[in-house]
């Protein structure tokens, strides 16, 4: 398989199913935005130092090509069977939060993102997966698509807020509070 393609030297690209879009079509946004998050996954998952959170999140990376392969395909394509983004992993990332909330300190104020790095890189990945779920709720309203999209990186940020906790409780790092200017 050849790298590169040529294809896409005039600004467009080609979705699952054949037609050729624009390089700034909200469904690359999102699809992209889901690939960039995909990748800080790997990244806190390489970090890691708890083998079943690290399988935890390579799971992640999976789920994580399906739901793009499926933003990334266009409107009406059933050549080619896509893999299904499913309530069961929404489920399993409420799961895992609950889990991790148990030996959390109770939050009581808005904290900063930081205080360590794993920690910082989560918080990344959070407004990574925001981003990406702003861009899939353009292209659900513009097109139809399964909600069931959205509702897992809606999901998804809120499980990578926590694990941003987690590893803060974990690593004895301290939260560092906002407190508004007056």
């Amino acid at each position: 398989m050849k790298i590169y393609t040529k294809t896409g030297d005039k600004g467009t690209t080609s979705l699952v199913g054949g037609s050729r879009v624009s390089k700034y079509d909200v469904r690359l946004h999102a699809y992209g935005s889901t690939d960039e998050l995909n990748s800080w996954i790997g990244l806190i998952g390489d970090l890691c130092a708890e083998e079943e959170l690290k399988n935890f999140l390579r799971n992640i990376q999976v789920e994580l090509f399906d739901l793009g392969s499926n933003l990334a395909s266009e409107k009406g394509q059933d050549r080619i069977p896509l893999p299904k983004v499913e309530d069961s992993s929404i489920k399993a990332l409420e799961q895992k939060i609950d889990e991790m909330n148990k030996i959390l300190p109770q939050l009581r104020t808005f904290i900063l993102p930081g205080g360590d790095v794993l920690v910082s890189y989560c918080h990344i990945a959070r407004t990574v997966c925001r981003r990406a779920e702003r861009w899939s709720v353009e292209l659900i309203e513009k097109e139809e698509l399964d909600e069931v999209f959205v509702k897992y990186l809606n999901r998804m940020s809120d499980f990578l807020f926590v694990l941003a906790r987690y590893f803060a409780h974990s690593k004895q790092v301290e939260e560092i509070p906002w407190i508004p200017r007056k």
